[in-house]
């Protein structure tokens, strides 16, 4: 079993891959955190003692921060917090994202200015390792005050309320509890608002669709190829010195995985001096559309991982100065704006994919029988497949507007900008899995066209592709039931199967 060790500061969002794709993880501490949280709970311990009016740890919250609470109230304070707050709707998050979430929201807890006890932090890793999963709500959460609504359903589980999956098996929370051997969280000053202020459900979900992103980047340069090879295209488009010229590390990446992928190509050579004078944008452009995806996808990635290691709640303690400031440190709206970027950029992946689809099943565009069929006419070959890609792609329009340009005013208007952040990532998410399936329709029919011309020696990395889509699929002969056919092919984009087959052909490719 793999081991995360957790010091606030340099998680990468590879790190969560292996638990958003659920497999078994341990937490544990580095050495140096223990200090930097005991001595912001001091702070905190300070403050009350003093009487000092302090938000959060002396006085109500949002529209309500000038009622001060005495110190013979402030757990319940704390756990009135989590309860109110714990007011999500909808479908539950996977597993696997919400574990990102326990992981992310300890590992901002360890940068020492939230004032939790180091005894919660123990706790929380404890909860973690012992498999305690709560199940949290993907919906309610406007990105400001942080992620409160889904927060608060992971913080109540803590303490013994709602749901929690324990090994797969759903349970209520006070039996899990009960289970691990351990006992129900008792909340002290600040600590359920540390639990609940922060911007952990949006990264979560939004690490896990750059991961995605990351793998559709390469499986597109990679499906891209063997679409060039099926319709005889030319490699001239994806010349270095273009890519000097332009001046876009994008697109020099780009070009540089497909010529490598074509590398040995007789396809090529084969129409050196054919009539044909040049390709379609779909195909031509290829290195200017794939490479603006790889600059959003850099940009979004250096954001997720600057939000990942911040201290993201309210108010803030510094311990070395002895102040204690409220600001906005979980205002979602550079995610929120990452994610609609994203977004928009896996759009552009997908509406490239299925224009090229178009290419490889338009007799009067590829000069290949219809729809792909070596018998059309009573047979329709990948006609809807075609259609099914559109259908796809159109979906992604509405998806694609931003969340980030809206706003809601809450908290009796307190809270008077949010960035519905989680929306973002939430609808970023759901463009991603139509991205990976137009993929898996283009390297389907991409296969099929191969066919056609397979004396035709292929590049190494773009057989490589049709290979690993013949191991599952078998060449198209008369029409049959293709959704298992299509099903295979968009699990063989999604697994990283394709890039993986590649990769294991030519060596790693750019993303």
């Amino acid at each position: 079993m793999a081991t995360l060790t957790l010091d606030g500061r340099s998680l990468r969002i590879e790190d969560l891959a292996p638990i958003l794709s659920g497999h078994p993880v341990t937490l544990a501490l580095a050495p140096d955190v223990q200090e930097r949280v005991r001595d912001a709970r001091a702070l905190v311990a300070a403050a009350v003692d003093s009487g000092t009016a302090v938000y959060g740890l002396t006085t109500g919250f949002g529209k309500l921060k000038s009622l001060s609470v005495g110190a013979e109230h402030l757990e319940l304070l704390q756990k009135n917090l989590i309860l109110s707050h714990a007011c999500g709707v909808g479908e539950p998050l996977p597993d696997g994202e919400v574990r990102a979430i326990q992981a992310l929201r300890l590992n901002a807890l360890l940068r020492g200015h939230s004032g939790v006890r180091f005894g919660l932090v123990e706790k929380l890793v404890r909860l973690f390792n012992a498999g305690f999963v709560p199940v949290v709500p993907s919906q309610g959460s406007v990105g400001a005050s942080g992620d409160l609504a889904p927060l608060a359903h992971m913080a109540a589980a803590y303490l013994g309320f709602g749901k929690v999956r324990l090994k797969g098996v759903e349970l209520g929370a006070d039996e899990a509890l009960d289970r691990i051997g351990e006992d129900p969280v008792s909340l002290r000053a600040k600590e359920g608002l540390a639990l609940v202020n922060g911007t952990e459900v949006m990264a979560a979900i939004g690490a896990g669709v750059w991961l995605r992103a990351v793998n559709l980047s390469k499986a597109a340069d990679a499906i891209g190829s063997l679409t060039i090879e099926a319709l005889l295209g030319s490699l001239k488009p994806f010349d270095a010195r273009l890519a000097q010229l332009k001046g876009h590390a994008g697109h020099a990446r780009t070009a540089e995985n497909v010529r490598r992928c074509l590398e040995g190509s007789t396809v090529m050579k084969s129409h050196e001096d054919c009539g044909k004078v040049q390709d379609p944008y779909s195909l031509r452009c290829i290195p200017q559309i794939h490479g603006s995806f790889k600059a959003a996808l850099a940009h979004v990635g250096d954001v997720l991982a600057g939000e990942m290691n911040s201290v993201t709640d309210n108010p803030i303690l510094f311990p070395k100065t002895g102040e204690v400031i409220s600001a906005g440190q979980f205002h979602g709206q550079p995610i929120s704006m990452g994610m609609d970027y994203l977004a928009l950029a896996l759009c552009t992946l997908a509406n490239v994919s299925e224009r090229r689809v178009e290419q490889l099943v338009n007799p009067d565009l590829s000069h290949l029988p219809s729809f792909l069929s070596p018998n059309p006419g009573l047979n329709s070959g990948l006609m809807i497949a075609q259609v099914v890609a559109a259908s796809l792609t159109s979906e992604n329009k509405p998806l694609s507007h931003p969340a980030s340009v809206d706003t809601i005013p809450t908290s009796a208007n307190q809270e008077d900008h949010v960035s519905m952040g989680v929306t973002a990532a939430r609808k970023a998410k759901a463009i991603c899995a139509n991205v990976e399936r137009v993929l898996g329709i283009e390297a389907l029919c991409a296969a099929q066209a191969r066919e056609f011309h397979l004396e035709l020696q292929a590049g190494a990395g773009a057989q490589a592709v049709y290979d690993v889509i013949r191991s599952e699929i078998p060449a198209l002969g008369d029409d049959r039931f293709l959704h298992p056919d299509l099903e295979n092919a968009f699990e063989l984009v999604q697994s990283g199967a394709i890039v993986a087959a590649v990769e294991g052909k030519i060596g790693p490719l750019a993303p």
